[in-house]
């Protein structure tokens, strides 16, 4: 024992696609100058894991950093596991930091914090870096971070400090709550990005002035290429270049892409030109597209790029489906696609919360386990927030025919196809589930662009985001506790990671590493297994006296 602190520890480590391990003896590493040994205190598990586990290395999120820190320095941070390098998994954490580095100046032993996952200023080719990806997770006893690596540009830690009033479980579990509302939150580009880079694409004839007059409405980019066509640049002061085979077009450059014209072929040859956070303006000039168009849905989601277009010849039109962000609206028919799952109660209940006038919820799920635990907590949530709900099975069919706003939290493609032809005009389609950003499906783009249709997508949550669910957790608004389902140590940890595989869990399981020896337990089997935690459970649901309880037990 050094600084109180073991040797080695216990971790769950991922050492390849579909490769689990429960290590005993993996090293707990002192921090170095500017690091921070964290002992860790619940995590939750996710289906993201899952992913993870499938995908391994070619996950995007456990590629190597490509830019936002030095090498030096990730060459001195040892968990760092990116590429086929072994990795612990576990995102959703609370941990209290037990050593630092005399570096370090943000956080001190002893501090209760919540862990904010996503680097998004550290680029890895596809994405952005991870705890739990391409930096080590939290499914371990003790986890290691370094400074330089948690902190922004901006100089905020995420590290974001946690109340001593709280559970373990409501706190990890903010994170998947956070990935919720940033789905909701997230503010959506409604003009040209200024000093990005443009390509415009022929094959209709249009009228001269049309792209300049859109430039000086939505703003200017810093460049423009100009696609088969030999008109003149427009009336505007920009940068502008001209190529005349889409295959010469850089991929991953462009910040919008404007294509005047129908042809389903050249549509899908410019979705590669869009980099991350692109938009693609279809305008139809009056003609229809001549088939389905394999559109890559994944990338709305890993990519946050947008599709939309105008059945007329003014790409100003199109902008008109942008919404400001991706909430709900006041008189929405919400669709949640899956809402029985983990994460499919989250949306339910936090679109329950809202206060929004005449919001209307439908859950629709395949299981009726996962229907009926879902109308157990949604119910009462229903009847005491005024909002409409209805729970149903998808094989019986859909309570109506059109929705307004449509959440796919299923990582099944078709499913956002089902979901444009059941869209009312002006709908938002969120693909909330992690489609694998490589992954393109056969959409009726006529409809989606007719009916001013919107696809959005989120992956992972801001730091905003982890502090407006953290503080309705605090004001008691919102009780993430809601979600668990089942718990475990770290010896149920991959058990609990295969029941998310099999569907064998409806809702969150939160892990406790302190808890040796304690396999998966569901909460309604809890009063057989552990009956002196059981019976400070409310109604069923997770509590902070529960978690107590079962602490105290394993810690004698």
């Amino acid at each position: 024992m050094t600084f109180g602190v073991p040797q080695t520890q216990r971790a769950v480590q991922l050492t390849g696609p579909d490769a689990l391990t429960l290590s005993a003896q993996k090293p707990v590493v002192r921090p170095g100058p500017h690091q921070i040994l964290c002992r860790v205190e619940a995590v939750g598990l996710c289906f993201s894991d899952l992913k993870l586990l499938k995908q391994f290395s070619q996950h995007v999120r456990k590629s190597e950093v490509v830019s936002g820190i030095s090498p030096e320095v990730l060459a001195e941070v040892s968990s760092y596991m990116p590429g086929g390098a072994p990795t612990v998994p576990g995102h959703e954490a609370v941990v209290r930091v037990r050593s630092v580095g005399q570096g370090v100046s943000s956080c001190r032993p002893g501090e209760r914090y919540l862990v904010q996952t996503d680097y998004r200023w550290l680029h890895t080719a596809a994405a952005n870096a991870a705890f739990g990806y391409n930096f080590e997770g939290a499914l371990q006893e003790y986890v290691l971070m370094d400074e330089r690596v948690i902190t922004s540009p901006e100089g905020e830690s995420m590290l974001i400090p946690a109340s001593e009033d709280l559970s373990a479980s409501a706190i990890a579990l903010v994170e998947p709550w956070a990935c919720v509302e940033d789905a909701y939150a997230t503010r959506e580009r409604k003009a040209v990005k200024r000093d990005g880079r443009m390509l415009v694409v022929y094959e209709d004839d249009i009228d001269d002035g049309i792209l300049s007059r859109y430039l000086s409405r939505h703003g200017r980019p810093a460049e423009i290429t100009r696609l088969r066509t030999k008109r003149n640049p427009p009336a505007i002061d920009v940068n502008t270049r001209r190529a005349e085979d889409p295959g010469a077009v850089e991929a991953g450059v462009f910040d919008d892409v404007i294509y005047f014209g129908s042809h389903a072929e050249m549509i899908e040859a410019l979705f590669p030109g869009l980099t991350a956070g692109g938009i693609l303006n279809v305008v139809l000039c009056g003609k229809r597209i001549d088939r389905l168009v394999a559109t890559p849905v994944g990338r709305v989601h890993y990519g946050g790029i947008r599709v939309i277009g105008a059945a007329g010849s003014d790409p100003a039109e199109a902008m008109q489906a942008i919404p400001e962000t991706g909430e709900v609206r006041a008189n929405d028919a919400v669709d949640v696609i899956g809402a029985g799952g983990p994460m499919g109660v989250m949306h339910v209940v936090r679109d329950m919360c809202l206060g929004t006038a005449n919001l209307a919820i439908y859950a629709g799920d395949l299981e009726q386990e996962r229907l009926t635990a879902l109308k157990r907590i949604a119910g009462p949530l229903a009847a005491a927030n005024g909002v409409a709900f209805t729970a149903y099975d998808p094989k019986a069919g859909a309570p109506r025919e059109q929705f307004s706003y449509t959440i796919v939290m299923v990582p099944v493609p078709a499913l956002v196809a089902g979901a444009v032809a059941h869209s009312d005009e002006h709908a938002i389609i969120n693909i909330f589930a992690g489609i694998p950003a490589d992954v393109s499906i056969e959409i009726d783009l006529n409809t989606y662009i007719q009916n001013k249709l919107y696809f959005i997508g989120t992956s992972g949550s801001t730091l905003e985001d982890m502090r407006t669910v953290l503080g309705k957790l605090e004001s008691g608004t919102l009780d993430t506790n809601l979600s668990v389902a089942a718990i475990c140590g770290l010896e149920g940890a991959i058990d609990g990671i295969r029941a998310i595989e099999a569907r064998r869990v409806n809702g969150k399981i939160v892990a406790y590493p302190s808890c040796r020896g304690l396999g998966l337990v569901r909460l309604d089997e809890m009063h057989q297994r552990l009956p002196e935690v059981a019976k400070l459970l409310n109604q069923g649901m997770w509590t902070r006296e529960a978690e107590n309880a079962l602490l105290a037990r394993y810690q004698e």
